[in-house]
C-alpha cells in the first residue's frame, strides 16, 4: 500500500482551512505572524515547527489580468526521501520510511542531530521543508497525519478542505485523478501541469508556468550523497 495526496490548486481558493486544521490537530501553539505588505496574505511568511502547512500567495499580471496563485505548500513525502539520506549520515533511523503509506516520518531521535546536520537536511530537501524547533531540538515536518490514516481516515487536511482541492488516497488513484484533472483543466489554462508526479507522494496540479509558483515548488535541485558532502 502506497498513499498519496493530490492537491488540484485550480481549485483552492486560499481559505486556509487546511493549514488551520493542520495547526489544530497538531496541538500547536500559536506563533507570531507578520503582514508582508505586498498585496499578499500570505501569513505566517514561511513554514515553521508549529505550521506543517502553509498557504502560498503568488502574484502576477498576464493578458491584462492579475492572478493570484494560490499554493497549499507542505512536505512532499519524496518516494527516495533525500533528507532521510543526510539525516542518515548523522543519525541512522532518526527519519523512516513507513511501510504500509510511504510517509516519510521524523522521529524523536532526530533532536540528537546536529545543527549541521539539520542545515544539511534543509540543504538536501528541493522543498526547503524540514524545520527545527529550537527548544525541544526536534526536526518536524507534516507526518500524513499517520494516526489518522492508521486508523482508517484521511489527512485533516483533506478531511477540512471544502472545494476538492485536497484529496488523498492509493497512489496509483491519485495519480489516474490527477491526470483527469490535468486533461480538464487545460482546456482553460494550456499550461496547466503536474509538478514532480513521478517523485513525490504529495502531486501538484498548477495552472500556470512554474516560475510563476514560488520557488521551492517543484524539484530543481540535483541529487546529493551526504556520506560526500
Amino acid at each position: 500500500m502506497s498513499k498519496a495526496f493530490f492537491i488540484d490548486t485550480s481549485r483552492c481558493t486560499a481559505c486556509r482551512g487546511c493549514q488551520v486544521a493542520c495547526k489544530e490537530w497538531q496541538e500547536f501553539p500559536a506563533n507570531h505572524t507578520k503582514q508582508l505588505g505586498w498585496g499578499s496574505h500570505q501569513n505566517p511568511p514561511d513554514l515553521n515547527c508549529f505550521n506543517y502547512k502553509v498557504v502560498r500567495f503568488t502574484e502576477f499580471k498576464a493578458d491584462k489580468r492579475v492572478f493570484w496563485n494560490f499554493f497549499p505548500d507542505q512536505c512532499r513525502h519524496c518516494l527516495e526521501p533525500p533528507c532521510k539520506v543526510a539525516a542518515d549520515a548523522h543519525v541512522k533511523n532518526a527519519v523512516v520510511i513507513d511501510k504500509d503509506t510511504g510517509a516519510i516520518i521524523f522521529t524523536e531521535r532526530t533532536r540528537k542531530i546536529s545543527k549541521t546536520g539539520f542545515l544539511q537536511m534543509k540543504e538536501y530537501c528541493p522543498y526547503n521543508i524540514p524545520r527545527r524547533n529550537e527548544e525541544t531540538g526536534i526536526i518536524n515536518k507534516c507526518d500524513m497525519c499517520l494516526e489518522r490514516v492508521e486508523a482508517g481516515h484521511v489527512p485533516i487536511c483533506v478531511k477540512t478542505c471544502p472545494t476538492g482541492a485536497m484529496n488523498f488516497g492509493e497512489r496509483g488513484d491519485m495519480l489516474a485523478l490527477a491526470q483527469n484533472r490535468l486533461a480538464a483543466v487545460k482546456k482553460d489554462f494550456p499550461d496547466a501541469t503536474l509538478l514532480d508526479e513521478g517523485s513525490v507522494r504529495v502531486i501538484y496540479l498548477i495552472t500556470h508556468k512554474r516560475d510563476m509558483y514560488h520557488h521551492n515548488a517543484m524539484n530543481e535541485k540535483p541529487a546529493q550523497d551526504a556520506s560526500m558532502a
